[in-house]
């Protein structure tokens, strides 16, 4: 019987959208907002921040249903050498031409605005990873082909490395880990990378800049230097201890309003101020379910391909909380980190729900509707059947 090709409605595109992401989505930028709103009186600019976040999350979502309408498979095929030249191109516009935040040169400015562009790489180099992943998958423990990812990620660590953005070239670290793991990379190389660590750090501590060995230092030790580096971790501690079980509310919490970056990197510490031991659990287990929930969309992903991109986008979040969380707590090192959603930034939000685009697309393709026949729509069961 003849075939004919099959558009799926549009309905049914917005049915295969990934529930549980989209409300831990939505939870986690709801906090954001109230703890925004609740501090705009007292936050840097906080009334247009509370306004931009609210924008951005608006934004991001219509964003992240529409990436999700989109087969990634599409965008790897076609995309992937454009995305690989923005992901260069816009890191090294920045490492010349960008604007320096602290010892930081990784933001872009607007004019209206001011954007940090790893935010977005992050999009754009998990399409390229996880398409080059894909080709060389079966070859991946070859040195020559381990070779070639090695340098794929090395050139963006570099970039991000020369900015002076160690946390964000360390959070791409991880995300690569993982990344290469879930493709089947041997153990033994990543004994072989923390072996070969370990031997090298007596060589590179001294390459690296003062202030970073500083960071690190009083990162795990802040009360050896409680007036300097180790103040704003022990701040931050401060008004996660304060806020008690169910917080002091939006008047009653105080400490945070001396608090550097309370509203962006420390933002976790005014969570906790304002809603308690209640709000940041609120906050903990809502990442955890997400991440769950992202990795299990990864075992049904359709293509090897999908499963990549789940495994990227969910490593860079549990990297970022755990470390955004753990500085929050004066337990690690400060180095610049957003708690995803939470952080207060348009940019940092706009590019988390570009992530969770690309999810929703894996998830919305596990099952592909090529045909319908002759006169009579395929079922679901029917569809099924096509696939092989």
């Amino acid at each position: 019987m003849p075939m004919k090709a099959y558009s799926t409605p549009f309905s049914e595109k917005l049915r295969r959208i990934d529930p549980v992401v989209l409300i831990c989505a939505l939870i986690l930028s709801s906090v954001s907002c109230l703890m925004l709103f609740g501090g705009r009186h007292y936050l840097k600019n906080g009334t247009r921040l509370f306004v931009m976040q609210v924008g951005a999350t608006v934004i991001g979502v219509i964003a992240m249903v529409i990436i999700s309408m989109i087969d990634y498979e599409v965008v790897l095929r076609k995309l992937w050498i454009p995305c690989a030249v923005f992901s260069v191109g816009i890191l090294a516009y920045t490492l010349k031409f960008g604007i320096a935040v602290g010892e930081n040169r990784s933001w872009i400015d607007l004019k209206f605005m001011t954007i940090q562009p790893s935010e977005f790489v992050k999009t754009t180099f998990i399409v390229t990873f996880a398409k080059h992943l894909d080709l060389v998958k079966k070859d991946i423990n070859k040195i020559w082909v381990l070779a070639g990812l090695g340098a794929h990620a090395g050139v963006i660590l570099l970039l991000l490395l020369k900015s002076g953005d160690l946390g964000v070239t360390l959070v791409f670290c991880g995300a690569v880990a993982i990344m290469l793991y879930c493709a089947g990379l041997s153990a033994f190389y990543f004994i072989g990378v923390l072996g070969a660590l370990f031997i090298a750090t007596p060589y590179v501590w001294p390459k690296l800049h003062q202030y970073q060995q500083e960071r690190i230092i009083y990162g795990f030790n802040p009360e050896g230097d409680p007036l300097g580096k180790g103040m704003q971790p022990l701040q931050g501690r401060t008004c996660v201890a304060s806020g008690g079980f169910f917080g002091r509310g939006f008047s009653g919490a105080e400490n945070y309003r001396t608090l550097y970056s309370a509203e962006s990197d420390f933002s976790f510490s005014t969570v906790c101020e304002m809603f308690g031991l209640l709000g940041g659990a609120i906050v903990i287990i809502t990442m955890a379910v997400l991440v769950v929930r992202i990795f299990m969309i990864a075992r049904t992903a359709r293509k090897d391909a999908g499963s990549f991109i789940c495994a990227g986008v969910a490593a860079f979040i549990v990297i970022q909380t755990m470390e955004n969380v753990g500085m929050c707590l004066a337990m690690l090192p400060v180095v610049g980190i957003t708690l995803p959603l939470i952080s207060g930034g348009g940019s940092s939000t706009f590019a988390v729900y570009l992530l969770l685009g690309m999810v929703q697309s894996v998830a919305s393709h596990r099952v592909k509707y090529f045909f319908e026949r002759e006169g009579v729509g395929m079922s679901r069961a029917g569809a099924d059947a096509e696939i092989v």
